[in-house]
């Protein structure tokens, strides 16, 4: 009669420690969130809580410059990373960082919209003041009178600086009505 062996943990689904590849994907996943905080900046990375090892593993990673010492520093801040009891907020920190400047790009395109629609169409400025009364109107006018001037010329005489005066103008006008 064949000896029958007893069931292991695999076979049974009873097992509580995680498989070799779940603990490497886990690893996997730290060393990238190490990353991410490694390119806070210092005033961010001073707000999170943080063991003051991991801090000194962040910095120094961002001094790394070999591709072979950052790899290894990596894994190191990956390491340290396991000893952190709740990493949810370095998670929220590294997202409010993306979304902040991924925040900051969409201002600039919206201001960009805004320049060259009051370039090319009166019916923008009307939009414009309409949108923002307490705006100063007639500066508004003078610079796209300027910008479009300019936009006349020639390109090799062409200089920028009109445009860019009238996207300075409305860049603030926009964050504050985000605001």
């Amino acid at each position: 009669m064949p000896r029958s062996r007893p069931p292991d943990a695999a076979t049974t689904g009873d097992n509580l420690d995680p498989s070799k590849t779940r603990r490497k994907q886990q690893a996997s996943e730290l060393q990238a969130l190490g990353s991410a905080l490694g390119e806070l900046s210092d005033a961010r990375l001073a707000q999170l809580p943080l063991p003051e090892r991991l801090l000194d593993a962040l910095v120094q990673l961002r001094g790394t410059r070999t591709h072979e010492g950052r790899r290894r520093q990596l894994q190191y801040v990956g390491k340290l990373m396991r000893e952190v009891d709740d990493d949810a907020p370095l998670r929220e920190a590294v997202a409010q960082a993306r979304l902040g400047s991924a925040r900051d790009t969409l201002a600039l395109h919206e201001a960009e919209r805004w320049r060259d629609a009051l370039l090319a169409d009166d019916g923008a400025l009307t939009r414009w003041l309409h949108e923002h009364a307490a705006c100063d109107a007639q500066r508004l006018r003078s610079l796209v009178r300027a910008a479009r001037r300019e936009a006349a010329l020639p390109p090799d005489k062409r200089n920028p600086r009109c445009q860019r005066e009238l996207f300075q103008f409305i860049r603030p006008w926009l964050s504050q009505g985000r605001a």
